[in-house]
This record gives C-alpha cells, sequence and structure tokens, in this order.
C-alpha cells in the first residue's frame, strides 16, 4: 500500500512534469506515447516486481488476437482471454499465495487492462466491422475506424497516468489526449441551434487538481482515524449481535459500510487528479463558463451518499467500471441483461466468493428496486411535500440495502458472509423475492425501446449526461471529420 501511495505521487510529479515540458504543441504524439508507456512499465515494475511482466504479455497477446483473428471475431477472441487470464492470475495469487490480504496487488492493474482490451477490441468490432446503422448513438460515436500501433496500444494500457488504478476511459479519448487536438466546446444558443466553438489555448487544470487532491486528503484522514473504530467485521460479532437492537444493529451496518468507502474516494480521486494534472480529462465548460474536468471521474460522493435508489448508487460508484459493464454486456446481452452484467462484474472483479455473494445479492435488489419504483413511485411525486418523504424513505431504504448487500464483498469468505445473512434472517434477500412476486416487472421489448422501458426517469438524464461526458472530442484528422463527430455526439445527446 505504500508503495502504490508513493508511485501515485510520483506519477502526479510526472504529470504535471509531462503537461509542462511534453505538451503536444512541443513534442510529437510519438514522444508522448513513448514516455508515457515506459514510466507507466517503470511505476509497474517498482510497485509489483516482476509481476508487471504481466501486464505486458496480457497487452501483447491480445493486440497479436486483434491482429490475426481480424475484426469480425476478435473482440469475442479477446474479451475470453483477457478475462480469463485476468481470472488465472487472481485464482493464483488469492488460492496459493496470500487469500484475504488487502494489499496492493500485481491483479488490481490486470483489471483496469483488461477492461482497455476489451473494450477497445469491441469500439474496433463496431468501427471496422459492422454497419453504421446497425450501431446504438453511444458505440457509433466510440467507434474506432482503424488498428492502432503497437505502441498507440501499450501507451493506452500501460500508460503511467492510469496504469496503478485507472481510471478506465475510452480509446478515441486518449488518442485525441496524446495528439493534443483542440479542445471543443458545445453551446447551446438561446435560439436552440448548436454552436461549436474550439478553443485554442488548453484551459488550466490546477484549481481541479488541487479540489481532488483536498478531497484525497479528507478522504485519507477519514480512513486512518473513523474506518478502523468501525471496522465491518463487527457486524458479525457474537455479542454484539446477541445484545444489540434491530435499529441499532442496522445503524451500525450503515454506519460501518460508509466509513469504508473513503479509502476508493481516496484512490480514485486521485488517479483523476493524476490524469488531470497531465491534461487528460476536460470535457467542456458548463453554462457559466467554468471548466469541467470530470470526463474520466469515477465517482460522485455527494450522489453515492444521498442516492435514493439502488440504481443511482450504482450509477455514480465505479462510474467507468459501469460504463464499460454497460457497452460490453448490458446492450450487447441476448437475454437476462441485469444477470449477466452482474455476474460479469463478479468476474471481472475476483475469486473470493464474497464477491458473487453480493452480486447475486445485488441483482435481487435492482430487480426488486426497479419494480418498486416503476409500479408506485407515481403515486408520491405529485406533492412537494409527499415526495420529499418519499425522497427520504427511499434513501434510508437505499442505504441500509447498499451496507447489506456489500458486506460479504468485505468479508470475502462464505462463512462470515452467511453468519451475517442468517442473523439477520436473509431478511432483505425475502422482501425482494416478495416484492418481486407482488410488482410485475415491465416487459421489455428489443432495440432502444428494450433499455428506455427498464430505466427510470433520472436514470435517461444520467445516461444522456454519460454520453456527453464520453463522447466530447472528436479523433479525426481533418476539420469535416470533427464537424460530421460532433454533430454524431449532439444527435446522441438529443436521443
Amino acid at each position: 500500500q505504500v508503495n502504490f501511495v508513493v508511485c501515485q505521487l510520483f506519477a502526479l510529479l510526472a504529470a504535471v512534469w509531462f503537461r509542462t515540458y511534453l505538451h503536444s504543441s512541443k513534442t510529437s504524439p510519438f514522444i508522448r506515447h513513448v514516455v508515457a508507456t515506459f514510466l507507466g512499465l517503470y511505476l509497474a515494475l517498482f510497485c509489483f516486481g516482476w509481476y508487471a511482466l504481466h501486464f505486458v504479455i496480457q497487452s501483447g497477446i491480445s493486440y497479436y488476437i486483434m491482429i490475426i483473428i481480424g475484426v469480425e471475431n476478435m473482440h469475442k477472441y479477446c474479451f475470453v482471454f483477457a478475462l480469463g487470464y485476468l481470472t488465472v492470475c487472481q485464482i493464483t495469487r488469492v488460492y496459493i499465495f496470500d487469500y484475504g490480504q488487502y494489499s496492493a496487488d500485481f491483479s488490481g492493474p490486470m483489471m483496469i487492462i483488461t477492461q482497455k482490451i476489451t473494450s477497445l477490441a469491441f469500439e474496433i468490432h463496431d468501427g471496422m466491422f459492422r454497419k453504421n446503422e446497425d450501431l446504438t448513438p453511444s458505440q457509433r460515436c466510440l467507434a474506432v475506424r482503424r488498428m492502432p500501433s503497437l505502441l498507440e496500444y501499450l501507451s493506452y494500457n500501460c500508460n503511467f497516468m492510469g496504469i496503478l488504478a485507472g481510471p478506465l476511459c475510452s480509446y478515441k479519448d486518449y488518442i485525441t489526449f496524446i495528439e493534443g487536438r483542440s479542445y471543443q466546446l458545445q453551446q447551446s444558443e438561446a435560439n436552440g441551434k448548436e454552436d461549436t466553438k474550439y478553443e485554442q489555448t488548453d484551459p488550466s487544470p490546477n484549481i481541479a487538481v488541487a479540489q481532488k487532491l483536498l478531497i484525497c486528503g479528507l478522504s485519507l484522514l477519514f480512513h486512518m482515524t473513523v474506518t478502523k473504530t468501525l471496522p465491518v467485521e463487527y457486524n458479525i460479532d457474537d455479542n454484539f449481535r446477541a445484545t444489540a437492537s434491530w435499529p441499532v444493529r442496522f445503524f451500525y451496518l450503515y454506519v460501518s459500510l460508509m466509513a469504508a468507502r473513503p479509502k476508493y474516494y481516496f484512490a480514485w480521486t486521485l488517479a483523476d487528479a493524476i490524469n488531470n494534472a497531465a491534461g487528460f480529462g476536460f470535457r467542456g465548460y458548463d453554462k457559466n463558463g467554468v471548466t469541467r474536468w470530470d470526463l474520466i471521474s469515477n465517482l460522485r460522493i455527494q450522489q453515492i451518499e444521498f442516492s435514493t435508489s439502488f440504481k443511482m448508487f450504482l450509477d455514480n460508484w465505479n462510474i467507468q467500471t459501469a460504463l464499460w459493464l454497460k457497452r460490453v454486456c448490458y446492450e450487447r446481452a441476448t437475454f437476462s441483461p441485469t444477470i449477466q452484467t452482474f455476474i460479469l462484474s463478479a468476474i471481472w472483479h475476483g475469486v473470493y466468493p464474497g464477491y458473487y455473494l453480493t452480486f447475486l445479492t445485488g441483482v435481487l435488489m435492482t430487480l426488486a428496486a426497479r419494480a418498486i419504483r416503476n409500479n408506485i413511485r407515481q403515486y408520491f411525486v405529485g406533492s412537494p411535500a409527499v415526495k420529499l418523504c418519499y425522497d427520504i424513505i427511499t434513501w434510508m431504504t437505499t442505504q441500509v440495502a447498499i451496507s447489506y448487500t456489500v458486506v460479504p464483498f468485505v468479508l470475502l469468505s462464505v462463512k462470515p458472509s452467511f453468519t451475517f445473512y442468517s442473523s439477520c434472517y436473509f431478511c432483505l434477500h425475502i422482501a425482494s423475492i416478495l416484492v418481486l412476486l407482488v410488482f410485475p416487472l415491465k416487459r421489455t421489448q428489443k432495440g432502444s425501446k428494450k433499455l428506455e422501458s427498464i430505466q427510470p426517469v433520472w436514470s435517461k438524464k444520467l445516461e444522456e449526461e454519460n454520453l456527453l461526458q464520453k463522447n466530447s472530442y472528436s479523433t479525426t484528422n481533418n476539420s469535416f471529420g470533427q464537424k460530421q463527430e460532433i454533430t454524431c455526439r449532439y444527435q446522441a445527446l438529443k436521443q
């Protein structure tokens, strides 16, 4: 863990140097790719020793698969190989070396590289094989129209800004950053027409980086002081279960899981700050002309802590992973997309049994929450006062449900997880099943109507924002291509 923090702080300084002395206006993309790749591999070697070779092996074999298989089926082979290689590494680390250890391990960066390998394979398949009219708006805008070179591929997978903690970014956004294309700003004029402007100078990320480092400091302080006094394991303490009342037990469940989150806030926010310090992560200006540096941000803390639905929590927690799951699984699943997505998430996270208990429980919670929202929410939104009461109740329910669901994720093993659930009499599992029996889920249709029917209104709004966040840059090499790409994104946003 010390190695991880030291390497990330070094990466932060390297990012400032990279933006200052290897700016795209001063240096060729080739040099920027080379430096970003070698710095990343050096950090990996320092932090993980020769285990870092796994990063190069996984990326190299995946690239070879892409070249020899062809664009028609390479996304399937890359998906199976990358996820399989990651799983084998996780099995050997967990069951051969150090079961139950929370220390930084080489499979963590491999999880991010696996996301990049698979997402890029699907994007190349979409851009070079599938017909344009068969793609969804987001797939069309993320589609990659040419095969990347080996250097570009390694730079994308192993650059120093994201090799240790990510976050995932689209290949097109990364190449746009490396090649230093002009920043683009889309604003809606008063008459409703889209006004596209081009900024000739890079906006400074200094304020955004300082704010995120402040959040890192507060999160680390909270983790080192409060978290240790509220261990999740105390939820299964025999004396606590025997003496504490149900309200006390549920309150401690909530505060102990809330206290476990700041370490993730620290790691993900620091990773985001590193990318911003290098000049990566800008996604335009808000309506007041303030710069926005959240293109690849991985969480929204306020929305997490005040989420009023299970889906809202998931949409704001580990955002880039949620988008990856949506793009490579949910949108492409032919049946039971929710179940397939949760299973993929469990496999990707690792081989601890607690992960599978958490995500299988998450399936029940998600479907039950969706059923309740679709069937009863409309009765509570007419009056502001009634809606406020509804929001408070759903916030309390969501926080308890999230805490109840992720306990096995923290405890890892089967026995303590079942000890916790049995002490609660599997109450929320049973409640979710009863909800699904009483409130039927709405039937869905294929294509875009399918997604619309199963997503609540606020989720659609978040998805519209995500489309703008993830697709705010052009990756073509001429002004005509840039305008065409912007038109594509604007149409996707309207849809």
